[in-house]
C-alpha cells in the first residue's frame, strides 16, 4: 500500500488538505499527518479559516523511507512555517532523492527553500513572484516535473490529489475515484 506524509503548520489551507487526504484515502494510500515540533505545538493544528485538524504524529517522528511520497498543503502562514522548519526542509530533501514530493499552492515556496522545486512548476498565481524562480507554468492545474508535483491552489486540490493517486497507485483507481466523485473537470 503506498503511502503518504502531509504536514500541517499553523495556517495551511483546509480545502486543500482534506481534499487531498480524502483523495487518497479513496485510492487506498495510507496518509499521516503530521505537526511541526516547537514548545507550544500538539496534535491540534489550527487552518487559515479557523478549523482544527488533529494530526496523527510529530514531526519528530516521521522517517522518510518510511513513505512513498511528501505532500504539502499551502496556506501562507503555513508554507512559511514548513518552510522554516528545519526537519521539514531535511525531509524535503531525502524524500526528493528517492521518494515523490508534491506541494500546493504557496507551499512550492517551501520546496524552494529546500531546493527541491523542479524546473517546471506550478503555483498559486499570487505566489510566484514570492517564489521567484523561472519555470512557472499557469497553463496547467498540476505540473509534473521528474518526481515534483506541484499545483495551483484550492480550487485544484481534487485534481492534484487525483494526479497523486493515478501517480501511487495506478490510473484504474484514478478513473474509478474520478467517476465516482463526478469530477468532469479534471
Amino acid at each position: 500500500m503506498a503511502s503518504v506524509l502531509v504536514p500541517l503548520a499553523e495556517g495551511f489551507e483546509e480545502v486543500e488538505a482534506v481534499s487531498l487526504i480524502d483523495v487518497m484515502r479513496r485510492g487506498g494510500i495510507e496518509v499521516r499527518t503530521v505537526y511541526l515540533e516547537d514548545e507550544f505545538s500538539n496534535a491540534l493544528v489550527t487552518g487559515a479559516n479557523g478549523i482544527t485538524i488533529q494530526a496523527d504524529m510529530s514531526i519528530k517522528n516521521v522517517i522518510c523511507d518510511d513513505f512513498d511520497m511528501i505532500v504539502l498543503p499551502g496556506g501562507w502562514d503555513g508554507t512559511y512555517a514548513l518552510a522554516e522548519n528545519k526537519r521539514v526542509l531535511e525531509l524535503l530533501k531525502e524524500c526528493k532523492a528517492n521518494k515523490m514530493v508534491g506541494a500546493i499552492c504557496a507551499a512550492p515556496y517551501a520546496l524552494k527553500k529546500a531546493g527541491v522545486l523542479g524546473d517546471d512548476y506550478t503555483c498559486y498565481p499570487g505566489a510566484k513572484d514570492e517564489i521567484n524562480q523561472a519555470g512557472y507554468r499557469n497553463d496547467k492545474k498540476v505540473v509534473i516535473d521528474g518526481n515534483i508535483m506541484t499545483s495551483q491552489g484550492p480550487g485544484t486540490a481534487l485534481c492534484f490529489g487525483l494526479a497523486i493517486v493515478e501517480k501511487l497507485v495506478g490510473v484504474e483507481t484514478m478513473l474509478s475515484i474520478k467517476e465516482g466523485m463526478l469530477l468532469d473537470f479534471c
